[in-house]
């Protein structure tokens, strides 16, 4: 499955190095690198959440 292009590329004006991490995911063979990708911040950012809801309420003076 073909997830197409889901993310800008950027080139470097001074040397011309092209940052695409479209370019990264059909090197490795996974198109769904970029999707993977945000779906394991997405993960990260809802564990965090549930951490922080666990921790001991502190109040300041």
């Amino acid at each position: 499955m073909d997830y197409g292009t889901l993310s800008d590329h950027h080139t470097h004006k001074d040397s011309g190095i092209t940052n695409n991490p479209n370019d990264w995911s059909k090197e490795i063979g996974n198109s769904r690198y970029i999707l993977d990708l945000l779906l394991s911040v997405i993960n990260v950012s809802m564990q965090t959440v549930d951490i922080v809801e666990g921790l001991p309420k502190v109040s300041f003076e």
